[in-house]
């Protein structure tokens, strides 16, 4: 599988498992999480995302028991986490309201405990969750800075930010943010036109895409025409509608990187069907019209 690069140091691949339900799973033994990874790592998707918050605050130490238990594993993947949400769970249940927290204690603090849970020396890339409202960006992108220096972050990026949100914190930073983890979806494709996607192909910079399958309603058969749409090039290609949806964000030539979830492991060993996706520019905006219900201007 094509692997992107980010910078000088670290790629990732192509299609990224996202790890987001790990603990919703009725079996979160560690073998069960090896199984995953050797599922995606057959199809050559070598990029795990996290983050602090998922599953409660235990979908990374979920992860980690499985690294722990099969180290080689480790060698063989990219792994992404984020941070700086607090909610009123796991081991900040006595918070009193969910909040952003992008100060230096924090991140450290979190920075950290994800390194404990996952029982890894080396976070690949880590993200800034949301955009913080309070966020002294020379505060945070001094940490962000030393998280780097000392070997304890490889790449740090951004998720949810807008392009004010982005260019504030590089403000303040040595280090250059490597990528944007924003929703974009067949049916959330407002980043293609509201400047975000722009913003980062402007810069070369490789967008993440998360709930590339809006979170299920692709299934969900609300959009007819999307779905007629959908399913004869799913037939044409010998996949499914889903496979057609992500392979619509490959084509884009931004290289939009999308991270894909599922526990079920018969979905996970289909997740690289995208790539068998020949879309050329008529096929994409076939697609974007459907979705948007109108033809472009």
């Amino acid at each position: 599988m094509e692997k992107i690069a980010l910078n000088e140091t670290l790629s990732l691949s192509r299609l990224i498992y996202g790890m987001w339900r790990l603990g919703d799973d009725n079996n979160t033994s560690p073998a069960h999480v090896q199984a995953k990874i050797e599922a995606c790592l057959a199809q050559g998707i070598t990029t795990m995302d996290q983050a602090d918050i998922y599953g409660g605050y235990q979908a990374e130490e979920i992860f980690g028991h499985a690294l722990l238990g099969a180290p080689h594993l480790r060698e063989q993947v990219e792994i992404i986490t984020k941070c700086d949400i607090v909610a009123p769970a796991g081991r900040h249940s006595a918070a009193r309201l969910k909040y952003y927290d992008t100060s230096a204690a924090h991140i450290r603090h979190s920075v950290e405990n994800s390194l404990r849970l996952m029982h890894i020396e080396t976070i690949d890339l880590l993200l800034i969750h949301r955009p913080d409202p309070f966020m002294d960006h020379h505060e945070t992108g001094s940490i962000l800075d030393q998280l780097i220096s000392s070997g304890k972050v490889k790449a740090v990026g951004v998720s949810n930010f807008k392009p004010h949100d982005w260019t504030l914190l590089q403000s303040a930073m040595e280090n250059q943010l490597v990528t944007n983890q924003i929703e974009i979806s067949v049916l959330a494709n407002q980043a293609f036109t509201n400047g975000d996607i722009a913003f980062l192909q402007e810069r070369g910079i490789p967008p993440m895409a998360w709930s590339p399958l809006a979170g299920g309603m692709l299934f969900a058969g609300g959009n007819p025409n999307l779905t007629a749409t959908l399913q004869a090039k799913a037939d044409d290609a010998g996949v499914d509608i889903g496979a057609v949806a992500v392979g619509w964000l490959l084509a884009h030539p931004a290289k939009i990187l999308p991270v894909l979830g599922t526990n079920n492991l018969e979905r996970i060993s289909h997740i690289s069907d995208a790539l068998k996706l020949d879309m050329d520019r008529t096929d994409w905006f076939e697609i974007y019209e459907s979705a948007n219900g109108t033809e472009v201007p």
